[in-house]
């Protein structure tokens, strides 16, 4: 029997889950919780065989909670579940020791096999995730403080406005400006703000 932890800050997901769980004989349901450091409580708790796992949720995110049950229980197998394909996203949540991404639109189809795949082993993500990723497998990454000036890019902050804030000169911010426009292939501010998101580089 495999033994589920379900992870989601939406009931309605979490009960479409557990019905696609409940018909399978092999697959088991254990245990649910609704943000990052309940999962971590309730894996500490129950020790699922797999954890199903939710991206953007409050009180702790799913790539944070990814990470420290990775860190107390090496052997913890995570598959992500998110409606996010964005290549910075994934790479993340790989990073912190993900075994699985899907999204959420393909769990019908894709769900149980994966479950049954990582269980055994072996790693899964999603084709439409796969495409993402090695789209972008070449691009020049943001910096730190590039990323720091999209995000406030996108809080509706103006260049002067953001000089202030991180005490450096309107012709820095400027600068990093123009090198996020051409490392996201932006034609302007929008539109380097909306590639950022769909990318999951920031988060609104």
């Amino acid at each position: 029997m495999i033994r589920v932890l379900a992870v989601d800050d939406h009931p309605v997901v979490r009960d479409g889950i557990a019905r696609l769980i409940g018909t399978q004989s092999d697959l088991e349901l254990i245990a649910e919780a609704s943000d990052g450091r309940e999962a971590v409580e309730e894996f500490r708790k129950h020790r699922p065989d797999i954890t199903l796992m939710d991206l953007q949720m409050p009180a702790m995110n799913g790539v944070d909670a990814i990470g420290a049950i990775r860190g107390e229980f090496p052997e913890a197998r995570i598959i992500v579940l998110t409606t996010y394909a964005g290549d910075v996203q994934v790479t993340r949540a790989l990073r912190a020791g993900a075994h699985g991404y899907l999204l959420k639109g393909s769990l019908r189809k894709e769900l149980l096999e994966t479950i049954r795949a990582v269980h055994g082993g072996q790693k899964r993500v999603s084709s439409e995730v796969a495409t993402e990723i090695a789209e972008h497998a070449t691009d020049a990454g943001l910096t730190a403080r590039e990323i720091d000036v999209l995000k406030r890019i996108a809080s509706g902050n103006s260049n002067k406005e953001i000089a202030a804030q991180l005490s450096v000169t309107e012709e820095s911010v400027k600068s990093y400006v123009k090198n996020i426009l051409a490392k996201l292939g932006a034609n302007d501010r929008t539109h380097a703000v909306t590639i950022g998101l769909k990318r999951g580089i920031i988060e609104l």
